[in-house]
């Protein structure tokens, strides 16, 4: 049990150098020598682990997710949910911007692409219980979830991406702005679960009354 232990806690401190990497220099900067200078030990140490970079990069993807995973709350409603995914805080910053940079390494290698599609996946799925509830609720419109779930992912990442590029721009307080103002575009103007009030037409200019 102690050996199990130690090779756990060992893992941990591989995951952990692995994050600090990362965060300072993306997948790009992501090497097995790179993780081990972080650590203080032999390359050799953590090939024990992650004999590949492949396999370390597959790892620095799970611990991505699973610090992804931990901003928001497990009782959450949609707003919480979308905000917790904007870079509004020193850790979901730093947190999105490996996300961004691990793009290129997904893009190029279709292993990897194939674990940011079925990750993206995950999210959506975490989402669509969040949005049915806004339906019921009359804070979404009815149609069908999966395309407002996806929208709503679209959206926020879209946000994610220019707040990483211009945080002046797209600061906390416009960000979640942005956000509400997006979710109350969305809400059914009578307010009344599922409906959507019809448009009503304006008279053309010199039509008769």
């Amino acid at each position: 049990m102690p050996a199990k232990t130690d090779h756990e806690a060992r893992r941990r401190d591989v995951s952990a150098a692995v994050w600090k990497v990362l965060a300072a220099d993306g997948f790009s900067g992501l090497t097995l020598r790179a993780v081990a200078a972080e650590m203080g030990v032999s390359t050799g140490l953590v090939m024990h682990y992650f004999p590949s970079k492949h396999a370390l990069i597959v790892h620095a993807l799970e611990v991505a997710e699973e610090r992804t995973r931990a901003l928001i709350p497990e009782v959450a409603d949609l707003r919480t949910a979308l905000a917790a995914a904007l870079p509004v805080s020193p850790e979901a910053i730093e947190i999105n911007r490996v996300w961004v940079s691990s793009w290129d390494v997904a893009l190029a290698e279709p292993e990897l692409g194939a674990l940011e599609q079925a990750r993206y996946r995950r999210w959506r799925a975490r989402l669509r219980p969040l949005v049915i509830e806004a339906q019921t609720t009359g804070d979404l419109p009815t149609g069908d979830p999966s395309d407002l779930v996806a929208g709503l992912a679209a959206f926020t990442h879209g946000l994610v991406v220019q707040a990483l590029f211009d945080p002046r721009t797209f600061g906390r307080k416009r960000l979640l702005h942005l956000l509400d103002a997006h979710l109350s575009a969305l809400r059914p103007p009578d307010g009344r679960p599922g409906t959507i009030a019809p448009r009503v037409q304006k008279p053309r200019a010199g039509a008769s009354r």
